[in-house]
């Protein structure tokens, strides 16, 4: 039997283009899409998880395209009466987008584990293929600035990424186990590819691989590894990735980041932009239009990344 299971590692904006992009281009049973969860945070007594979130509204179809995040045609009031009472309004929640995360909250106070609720709810939005966090332990991402450690989002959402930025840290990796379904599929035999979908390597897609195990099962389960790079020309498409690499020593280039992956990647996806950087990467690779501003940019850069897998696997 073929092998069809492709799992994705993803962050938020740009790793939920291309886990669209392979959602479309794959049945829904064939796609597992792990969320980073390193950002999620506590906010007005109310559970966020920002990444799952991004993606759970991107595959159902609900997302704010203009802003990148959120749901479309929101409304604030519920913002703008917590304002008024002298509540935190540094991270703006939609009224509809405020409807998750009390529901979230709700479940997750009853016992329900984050994957239980993420796949309800997916269910509810209509989404087929299975989204699930990096894991069901809690794991937080911390930036140490000037000033000191801060949380994620105090950093990226309330200080708009200006600190610079001198250490990370994810609490509570090192105790953290991969999420059940992740581990199965993986071990299955039946994987014919990881993606590693462009999102921010250091705050997205680390924070996955820092659990416990999480390398070792990419590794072990047989199939190509094939990332797909979200600088070009030296830029991040959206986000603070070039600025945070640059600060921390490291080289803000596609080159960069396949050199923070390491001996994890089997191939790996540039822009055409970024063809001067080929001799630099020590993984296979190929050319293509890494830049998603359309449906069809993200299927056919999915189609892309499950051709380069193939084409690595039967170099195997």
């Amino acid at each position: 039997m073929s092998k069809r299971l492709v799992v994705a590692l993803s962050g938020g904006v740009g790793g939920a283009k291309l886990a669209l992009g392979l959602s479309r281009v794959l049945s829904a049973h064939e796609l597992l899409v792990v969320a980073n969860t390193g950002d999620d945070f506590e906010h007005l007594g109310l559970s966020i998880s920002p990444d799952l979130d991004t993606l759970t509204y991107v595959l159902a179809g609900l997302d704010n395209t203009v802003t990148g995040w959120g749901r479309r045609d929101e409304t604030w009031s519920f913002m703008e009466s917590i304002v008024a009472l002298g509540g935190d309004g540094w991270f703006r929640l939609g009224d509809r987008d405020l409807a998750l995360h009390v529901e979230r909250t709700r479940r997750l106070r009853l016992g329900q584990t984050l994957s239980e609720v993420t796949a309800d709810i997916c269910t509810r939005l209509g989404i087929g293929v299975r989204v699930v966090p990096m894991s069901d332990d809690r794991v937080r991402t911390r930036v140490r600035g000037d000033a000191g450690w801060m949380d994620f989002q105090d950093y990226f959402v309330r200080q708009q990424c200006r600190p610079v930025v001198h250490e990370l840290t994810f609490e509570g990796a090192a105790l953290a186990r991969p999420q059940a379904d992740i581990t199965a599929v993986l071990r299955s035999g039946q994987v014919r590819a990881v993606i590693v979908c462009p999102s921010n390597p250091i705050i997205s897609i680390e924070p996955i691989l820092a659990i416990p195990g999480m390398r070792e099962a990419i590794k072990a389960s047989g199939a190509p590894v094939v990332a797909v790079s979200p600088i070009i020309g030296g830029q991040a498409v959206k986000g603070p990735t070039a600025k945070m690499m640059r600060e921390l020593g490291l080289e803000a280039s596609a080159a960069g980041v396949a050199g923070r992956y390491g001996d994890l990647l089997d191939g790996y996806i540039i822009d055409h932009a970024d063809a001067d950087a080929i001799s630099k990467i020590g993984a296979r690779v190929m050319l293509a239009k890494t830049l998603m501003t359309s449906l069809h940019d993200r299927e056919t850069l999915a189609l892309v990344t499950l051709d380069v897998a193939d084409m690595l696997a039967l170099l195997r």
